[in-house]
């Protein structure tokens, strides 16, 4: 989960664990985050100066227009990460800045049309990074889910159609496979999610 910047702050830098900051992701990279998830963000390309420290308070938003998707804060990277923004186990560059999430919002995000950005990475007074907090309001209650993924699989044995399962499960990833969702003892409210929003897959319906 690597995002690119090359942004110098312009606002004075405050101690680490003061100050607050906000990311701007591109669209291709929020709709990576969306799919699947991650405990962090990592950014890379960031210059010394003017760059988020230590515990600093960090919110993240969608570009395009600019929407809060996430809150989170910074701590020193613990394990590496791959380049590639689906793939959990990839390496990651010396130096990258980690922002572990505390509150994410990807799926309702929250507009945020008078907040002026100077680049991907922007110093915020702390009143404006409250207020930014303030609209995302209490995380939802957390509830119990059955989410199922079925294949028709065609294999000599059991185990090779385990294989092959996953094969087709890493190579199409939720980009392509309709995964299928419902509240725990609620099966008839099942939903199917393709690309992190939910898709109709009754071909007849389209017509």
């Amino acid at each position: 989960m690597t995002t690119e910047t090359a942004y110098r702050a312009g606002a004075a830098g405050h101690a680490d664990g003061q100050g607050t900051w906000a990311v701007l992701l591109p669209a291709e990279r929020y709709e990576a985050e969306r799919l699947v998830h991650h405990d962090t963000l990592e950014l890379t390309g960031l210059t010394d100066v003017g760059r988020p420290g230590h515990g600093d308070r960090v919110a993240v938003l969608a570009d395009a227009p600019p929407r809060l998707v996430a809150l989170g804060r910074v701590t020193a990277p613990s394990r590496r990460h791959s380049e590639d923004p689906d793939d959990p186990q990839s390496d990651v560059e010396p130096g990258t800045l980690v922002v572990t999430y505390t509150r994410r919002a990807f799926d309702e995000p929250v507009p945020t049309d008078l907040l002026t950005l100077d680049g991907p990475v922007t110093a915020l007074e702390p009143a404006a990074f409250r207020a930014l907090a303030d609209q995302l309001g209490p995380p939802p209650a957390r509830r119990t889910w059955l989410v199922s993924l079925d294949l028709p699989i065609e294999a000599g044995t059991p185990a090779e159609a385990v294989r092959l399962f996953w094969s087709y499960v890493q190579e199409l990833g939720p980009r392509e496979l309709p995964a299928f969702v419902s509240p725990a003892g609620d099966e008839l409210a099942m939903q199917a999610f393709v690309l992190g929003a939910a898709a109709n897959q009754d071909p007849e319906e389209d017509d």
